[in-house]
């Protein structure tokens, strides 16, 4: 048999209180803050006063030497020796209301414990305004144990307010002193502690904890670090539980208070870790505050003293509010508007880990650091990196920046695991089999929902932007935006289709306004979409079913062929919003630097060209499909080479022809024209990197179509062919297959 670890130690609950208030036990708030209810304090109390067991504390000898933090008195008289493990919110809740101190709720919020005494009943009751009100009990038991109080005054003081509002016999006086009599006796109520040895560590503490009170919090490192802030740097766990605190309520002046997390302390305690030591792993960094030599066993103080000091460096720059919103300003650039849309907080945790590393250890330009933690952080939260083992994974990805020792390294460093993580097959095959759920909280939904805000997108048949309607600081009624099936679940099951993983499949979602979500109501796609796309002319719509990866003519599709085609462009939908997290230029950029007046100027070159018209060949004054091509060969050029703007309506030597040679009644139709030659042609995915608008040159009016190279190959169809299109100079050019294969290979790497 092997040898105890632990000693039998037996208290009466004075004793306990005043050991507490001594310092010689500690109450270190492993399980901050208080969570039990009122309720369940009443009842602990009515068991003591029965005579019932109400349990054992588990303390731990821990061997340190130095000042220690109770949730007594200020001024300690002895040094803790004992730390509760097991039992807090017991032994809490009877030393807040013996000793009349507050405790610290959920919300970070003090609030006292009241518990009222009926002694003519014997009953406990939580104080209520009808029970504080009422002369039979005693608003508060804390008073009977109070250095203030004087039993004798007590009783009679109540016995004469009962006796106003009713008729006291002799009997009932008996039993109401007996009563106090017993209540104040509480602090003789027995209990047995089990004392673990100072020779044991904090795993097998740990253990002993888990295994004695399998439904209690498991206890994990963070919980014994901050174990020793409570001993050690009592100011600096308040600071960290002060930010926290003021995190959750919006404030008039400074504070952490955010719309993307409500951190913990032991969320933001791993990012101090992080910081200081370069772990994630906090196994040894609990014995390394304690000044406990990993060889020798022995524990200094100057050494505790030394890595405490660390962390207080490192948590300093955490709780710095300048640093805490700007790394907050990262997550935005990265496309997402609030908690609602992270499905793992590790994410922002460890991206604030990072980002703090760059700005305070590394110096890296602000501007590119917040580019580089906003791409950071969608990759991360695309591929749930965190989600499970986040420990391993954290201490994985801060090994590789131990050695780095200049910015230039750091950001190389984040940029090869972004690289590595997300390849060509990780979007080709792995996203769109990631896509393919009915998970509510999936990350590649919100990463879809964050690239959205990234293209600038509008809501589905909306004028309004995404991101307008997810600013999480509009409050209302309904939600401004809702998530709609495409195709309605009503519809779905006409047709036999009724299990959920099916009907809420990611693919069949889209961001609309919640009166367009009442319009759609159960209606097949075929009979509610015209009434909707005819607000919009066919550019408009072309690029706002390309922003929200629609394939052509969606709602006439096959469903379970809708859902693999949108899967595919939802994936590089995505692709593209990170990509322009990597440096992209987008179009709308390019389109406002440039003007037709400008372009014309600039004559025809590798990334401008003129054509008179869209469709009518100017010699014959009939339509013509060749003109039509030429017009795709161009676009299609700019799109796989380096991007370009096509001015439609101005001749080749720059001379004005005016969009009313192609004898549209419009310019609706033709826009149309142009938006259906490209669904049918090219593609509507390509709809995202093409930007047609109309504007006056001269006397006349042109088409601009302002193209940004494509993340894709993009060909165009001729007839029962397919040609591949590039720009050599001035001039388009089709390449032959075999060049084709390894322009490809190259340019779309």
């Amino acid at each position: 048999m092997s040898e105890p670890v632990f000693n039998k130690v037996d208290y009466t609950l004075g004793t306990l209180m005043d050991s507490i208030q001594m310092g010689s036990i500690g109450l270190p708030d492993i399980q901050r803050p208080f969570v039990w209810k009122n309720a369940k304090v009443r009842n602990l109390f009515d068991s003591m006063y029965r005579g019932f067991p109400v349990g054992y504390f588990l303390f731990w000898e821990n061997g340190i030497e130095g000042g220690s933090k109770s949730i007594g008195t200020d001024g300690k008289q002895k040094t803790s020796s004992l730390l509760i493990v097991d039992g807090q919110q017991r032994l809490t809740s009877l030393y807040a209301v013996i000793r009349g101190v507050p405790v610290v709720r959920e919300d970070y919020q003090s609030e006292k414990i009241e518990i009222a005494f009926n002694p003519l009943l014997e009953k406990f009751e939580v104080l209520d305004a009808a029970i504080k009100r009422d002369p039979a009990f005693i608003p508060n038991i804390s008073t009977i144990w109070s250095k203030e109080t004087d039993l004798f005054d007590l009783v009679e003081g109540y016995l004469d307010s009962l006796a106003q509002a009713r008729e006291v016999s002799t009997d009932d006086k008996k039993k109401i002193r007996k009563s106090f009599s017993k209540l104040q006796n509480l602090l003789s109520f027995p209990f047995t502690t089990l004392a673990l040895s100072a020779g044991i560590d904090e795993e097998q503490v740990a253990e002993v904890f888990v295994r004695i009170n399998s439904e209690g919090k498991k206890l994990n490192q963070a919980d014994f670090i901050l174990t020793l802030m409570s001993v050690f740097w009592d100011e600096g766990r308040t600071r960290l539980e002060e930010f926290c605190r003021q995190a959750r309520t919006p404030s008039q002046g400074a504070s952490s208070f955010n719309h993307f997390i409500e951190p913990d302390p032991d969320q933001l305690l791993r990012v101090s870790v992080g910081l200081g030591f370069r772990r994630a792993r906090l196994q040894y960094v609990y014995s390394i505050l304690r000044g406990k030599d990993l060889e020798t066993g022995e524990f200094s103080t100057e050494r505790r003293e030394a890595q405490f000091g660390i962390l207080k460096n490192a948590q300093a720059r955490v709780l710095n509010l300048t640093y805490w919103h700007d790394f907050l300003k990262a997550i935005m650039q990265a496309g997402f508007r609030s908690g609602r849309m992270i499905s793992s907080q590790g994410n922002i945790v460890f991206a604030y880990i990072l980002y703090l590393l760059g700005r305070t250890e590394y110096k890296v330009d602000e501007f590119k650091l917040r580019q580089l933690i906003a791409r950071w952080f969608f990759m991360t939260a695309l591929t749930g990196r965190y989600s499970s083992s986040p420990e391993s994974k954290m201490e994985f990805d801060l090994a590789r920046l131990r050695a780095v020792q200049d910015p230039a390294s750091f950001i190389s460093v984040i940029e090869e695991i972004c690289d590595a993580t997300l390849t060509n097959d990780y979007w080709a095959i792995t996203l769109p089999n990631d896509l393919a759920t009915a998970a509510a909280s999936s990350p590649s939904m919100f990463a879809f929902f964050a690239a959205l805000t990234l293209h600038d997108a509008r809501v589905l048949f909306s004028r309004h932007k995404v991101t307008e309607l997810l600013d999480p600081s509009t409050k209302s009624k309904k939600s401004a935006l809702e998530r709609h099936h495409l195709f309605p679940k009503e519809h779905l099951k006409k047709i036999g289709i009724s299990d959920p993983r099916d009907t809420n499949q990611i693919a069949n979602f889209t961001l609309v306004e919640w009166g367009d979500n009442g319009e759609m109501s159960g209606d097949s796609p075929v009979d509610y979409v015209p009434a909707l796309a005819q607000r919009f002319k066919g550019t408009e719509l072309a690029q706002m079913y390309a922003w929200h990866a629609l394939p052509e003519s969606w709602e006439h599709m096959e469903y379970h062929d809708f859902l693999k085609k949108r899967r595919e462009l939802m994936a590089a939908s995505i692709r593209d919003a990170y990509q322009k997290l990597a440096g992209g230029e987008t179009t709308e950029a390019k389109a406002s630097a440039i003007s037709v007046e400008q372009l014309i100027q600039a004559h025809e070159g590798t990334t401008i060209e003129f054509k008179s018209t869209l469709r009518t060949n100017l010699h014959t004054g009939e339509k013509d499909s060749k003109m039509e091509l030429a017009v795709l060969k161009t676009i299609a050029a700019f799109l796989n080479m380096n991007g370009g703007t096509l001015v439609i309506g101005v001749s080749d030597d720059g001379e004005p022809v005016g969009v009313s040679a192609d004898k549209f009644p419009n310019e609706d139709k033709m826009d149309l024209h142009l938006v259906n030659l490209i669904k049918d042609r090219i593609g509507t995915t390509s709809m995202l990197y093409l930007s047609p608008r109309f504007d006056d040159y001269q006397d006349a009016r042109v088409m601009v179509i302002d193209c940004q190279p494509s993340k894709t190959p993009v060909f165009v169809k001729d007839g029962g062919v397919e040609r591949f299109y590039v720009r050599t100079g001035a001039a388009t050019s089709e390449l032959p297959p075999s060049q084709t294969q390894q322009f490809i290979k190259q340019r779309f790497k």
